[in-house]
């Protein structure tokens, strides 16, 4: 069960965050000049990956996305759109990749606030809920980049997995310190902005500016 004060909340962001991550991955498929079904397969796997894997370990089944259509019916229009858009763009310049990058921010973000919150409202430790929050948040990413053929961000020097974990922790310790809601609006907003500074400054020397 969800706490009942975020459960609303922990939807609207799940439902968000799953179609940020499927935009993500199609941005992806488009770099790598997948069609529109194979976008729209990788775009699927990427927004449902990690809270798969996150329902799995802690024996919630079914898994959300089998048990909600909303998810699906979120992120198969989402991908085919950012697609399309993403084949309009002019290759070179690095501006797919960034736009991919700022967008993954915030699918990481959202699913690692959502991981933590699910995580409590199954009665774990806060630890362990850190731990599964950053689980949710990275592991789409992840198999939408092994796909692909690429090297994980969570395997470089870019602080993937550092910035979900410090964000799972802000939000723990400051939802029991001012309020849930709180929490979650400031740890989202830490996180973001980190990763955004993380983006801005840096760029992956192993990828083509495509």
């Amino acid at each position: 069960m969800l706490l009942t004060s975020l459960g609303p909340i922990v939807f609207a962001l799940t439902v968000l965050a799953t179609g940020v991550m499927a935009a993500s991955a199609a941005i992806q498929g488009a770099r790598q000049g997948f069609d529109p079904f194979g976008a729209t397969v990788l775009a699927i796997v990427t927004a449902v990956g990690g809270g798969t894997l996150r329902d799995i370990l802690i024996g919630r089944f079914p898994v959300f996305w089998i048990n909600d259509l909303t998810y699906l019916a979120t992120a198969i229009p989402v991908a085919l759109l950012t697609f399309l858009a993403a084949r309009r763009m002019r290759a070179g310049g690095g501006r797919r990749l960034r736009l991919l990058l700022y967008l993954d921010a915030v699918g990481l973000a959202l699913f690692t606030l959502v991981g933590v919150q699910i995580a409590l409202g199954a009665g774990l430790s806060p630890v362990i809920a850190v731990i599964l929050g950053c689980t949710t948040g990275v592991a789409g990413g992840m198999i939408r980049d092994v796909l692909c053929g690429l090297q994980p961000s969570i395997l470089k020097e870019d602080l993937y997995a550092t910035i979900s974990l410090g964000g799972g922790t802000v939000f723990v310790i400051w939802r029991e310190a001012l309020s849930p809601e709180t929490g979650l609006m400031t740890a989202f907003a830490l996180m973001t902005a980190a990763r955004f500074f993380v983006v801005w400054r840096t760029r992956p020397k192993d990828e083509p500016l495509a």
